[in-house]
């Protein structure tokens, strides 16, 4: 049964000790991966195994962003403050410290020769660095919003970016310009990926397509339908057969003329963060607060690769294709690229996050350090190691059917399956399962009944069903009170009568097969009225259950009605008396479901609306729900970015000679939104050093407040 697998869970593992920020897999060989994380530290780890081969530090903030060289013997790491940090890893030293950008680092990429990186920030701004000479080549400005991905082109003359306004920019590395703007997705552009050979660009976007662009004429040469979620991941194969999309829980392969769906897989993966290939097999990461999770998936069993496929393929184009050879001399390879200007240079001197001389080095691991990463180095007296695919595990906890279907193997057969599969899980996963396999040697019959009891394993302790004639014939009385140490007390007291209703009561087969216990849907107060959800009769607990529905329902209408007056206003063409009206509502969840429609509309801020609501930002900062903090905090940097400089040059500007109605109004409501902006900034300075996305985002407002200074 397990060659029949196409994608399973490789690992998962503890990554960090804070919340990790990003991720990034070696393309040469598929094997190594980087993570960065809020405890300010680069991690570098072998796929399928869970402890850290190195682990580099020098950086005072979060680590948002992380790349691998071409060749795995470099990966540079961007922080929160926007320094770049570049290391050498065969030599396990730190290369540079570049700093220029004003705001966090979100995205980063090497240029196909090694010696430039670009990276994209928070400002908006991309930048391209000579690693050897420590200096910034070239700022391109044009993008709106954070920069979201960056990619070099394969011939190295080309920089893709693709931003959260919506927009793909293509730049001239030798020109220093932009080359071309495309515009058509209708949301963020998450990432963008060249053609291994063709002159073809991808791109995947929030709004659920992934566009296939022609780098000669610049035009779309075809869209896919819309997935169910955002595009998160691109990767082109090899050869070119096709393009991989990562996407939550789903991995497709498309052609592009057209536009055809080969296949696709379902897996367990979440947001992917990156994907890989290696050795016929694709590998995808994910990371969730200060866990790292690997999955692979067998390509031989993925068209086009896994067999041959009618429908359409994307060799057929005729389209001409980049020149990837490597330039033979110093000089010819510089002139793909442009010189460093001057006052670019002097204006990144200085500016650090910490020196050189702070940022360290720790191999935790020297025999996996030496395979993966001073192999490079070695002279080729003997061909490259081999790399083995990864095996698929011999069985799938996942499947509950299949599972079921293969209890007829021997006991033996069981515990050696548990022996290899218990190390890269977590522990609490798999306690259950042992309990109940733990004595089956004698009773085979046991063995094959225990398996569909684990799902609901922690429902059986909370209440007792082994009551039950057909339970008791199943398993010896002693194991009755195993794990419930808390039941004996309350099955004393409970009189016959009670018991006999139990043709009327909730089946406690019934919960155990679908896994879901009345208890969890009741009140407290009402679960410790009825003893427990067995003791309670069907009606008795739907009546529970539907008691806060009506209030329920009366908070939803109210909301509902509050929206569509709102609507009514804003419709008109009259925004600011809409705000005002929503503001006058006192209603929480109104505004922040207007705050959401203003986040995606750039156009819509003006400095009349932002002195309108800045001074009730502020309150919504101190909400309850973690939801409405982040909503606040992600207006309150749109203000920022849009408005920050016309407040601050109105603050700063000499008094004007005469009476300017105009001015004085506009004045007016610059103060009003810098003082606003001044009380929020002694509110978050207090906070920014909170864990987790709260802690992150308000560390990025406090950076975008600098330009008010």
């Amino acid at each position: 049964m397990s060659q029949t697998k196409r994608a399973w869970k490789l690992q998962e593992f503890v990554a960090h000790s804070a919340n990790i920020q990003c991720l990034a897999m070696g393309h040469k060989s598929g094997r190594v991966m980087v993570t960065g994380g809020e405890d300010r530290k680069v991690n570098l780890w072998a796929l399928g195994k869970p402890h850290c081969i190195m682990s580099l530090t020098g950086h005072t903030t979060s680590v948002e962003a992380v790349r691998f060289g071409h060749e795995e013997e470099m990966v540079v790491a961007g922080s929160l403050s926007g320094a770049l940090k570049v290391w050498d890893l065969e030599q396990a030293k730190i290369m540079r410290t570049l700093t220029g950008h004003k705001s966090g680092i979100s995205s980063l990429d090497f240029h196909p020769y090694g010696d430039y990186t670009a990276s994209g920030s928070l400002d908006s701004n991309i930048k391209l660095w000579d690693i050897r000479r420590k200096g910034c080549i070239y700022t391109y400005t044009g993008h709106s919003d954070k920069v979201n991905c960056l990619r070099f082109s394969p011939d190295g003359k080309w920089i893709a970016s693709a931003g959260q306004d919506g927009l793909i920019k293509i730049w001239d590395l030798t020109a220093g310009k932009q080359l071309m703007d495309l515009r058509q997705h209708k949301g963020a552009v998450n990432t963008v990926e060249f053609h291994p050979n063709e002159l073809l660009l991808a791109s995947g976007s929030a709004d659920r397509t992934i566009k296939f662009w022609d780098l000669e004429s610049f035009q779309v040469v075809s869209t896919t339908d819309p997935e169910a979620t955002p595009i998160k991941s691109l990767l082109f194969h090899p050869d070119g057969l096709c393009v991989y999309s990562g996407c939550k829980d789903m991995l497709k392969a498309y052609s592009w003329e057209p536009a055809t769906c080969y296949d696709s897989v379902p897996i367990a993966w979440g947001d992917v963060a990156e994907i890989t290939m290696g050795q016929d097999q694709l590998i995808g990461s994910s990371f969730a607060q200060t866990n790292v999770s690997s999955f692979v998936i067998d390509l031989k069993r993925v068209q086009p690769v896994g067999g041959t496929s009618e429908k359409g393929s994307g060799l057929s184009s005729g389209r001409k294709s980049f020149i990837t050879e490597r330039p033979p001399t110093a000089t010819s390879r510089n002139s793909s690229v442009p010189k460093e200007d001057a006052s670019e240079r002097n204006d990144d001197q200085g500016r650090g996050d910490g020196d050189d001389t702070q940022s360290a080095t720790d191999i935790q691991n020297q025999a996996d350090y030496r395979e993966h990463f001073q192999s490079n180095a070695r002279l080729a007296f003997s061909p490259p190691k081999r790399m083995e695919p990864f095996q698929p595990p011999p069985d799938d906890f996942t499947e509950p059917e299949r599972t079921s279907d293969r209890r007829s193997n021997t006991s033996a057969d069981r515990k050696t399956h548990k022996i290899v599969h218990s190390p890269p899980r977590k522990a609490e996963r798999d306690p259950p399962r042992r309990v109940e396999r733990s004595p089956p040697q004698e009773s085979p019959r046991r063995i094959e009944r225990s398996p569909p009891r684990d799902p609901p394993q922690r429902r059986i302790e909370r209440s007792p069903p082994r009551d039950s004639p057909r339970r008791t014939e199943r398993s010896p009385p002693r194991e009755a009170p195993r794990g419930r140490d808390h039941s004996p007390p309350r099955r004393k007291d409970p009189s016959p009568p009670r018991r006999d209703q139990a043709t009327r009561n909730i089946s406690p087969a019934h919960k155990e097969n679908s896994g879901i216990a009345a208890e969890d849907f009741l009140s407290k107060a009402d679960y410790d009225r009825g003893g427990n959800s067995s003791n309670m009769s069907e009606s008795e607990v739907l009546s529970s259950i539907q008691k806060g529905h009506d209030a329920m329902m009366k908070v939803m209408t109210s909301r509902g009605r509050n929206l569509q007056i709102v609507r009514a206003m804003w419709t008109s063409g009259n925004t600011k008396t809409a705000i005002d009206s929503a503001l006058s509502m006192k209603d929480p969840a109104v505004m922040i479901d207007i705050l959401n429609v203003l986040n995606t509309k750039t156009s819509l801020w003006n400095l009349d609306l932002c002195s309108t609501l800045l001074p009730h930002l502020k309150d919504m900062l101190n909400s309850k729900y973690e939801s409405y903090v982040l909503t606040t905090a992600t207006s309150i940097k749109m203000i920022l970015r849009n408005m920050g400089p016309v407040i601050k040059a109105n603050m700063t500007a000499p008094p004007s000679i005469g009476v300017d109605i105009s001015r004085e109004e506009r004045h007016q409501k610059c103060h009003t939104c810098y003082m606003a902006l001044m009380d929020i900034r002694l509110l978050l300075e207090k906070r920014q050093g909170l864990a987790g996305k709260l802690g992150s985002t308000f560390k990025q407002v406090m950076l975008l407040m600098g330009t008010l200074d």
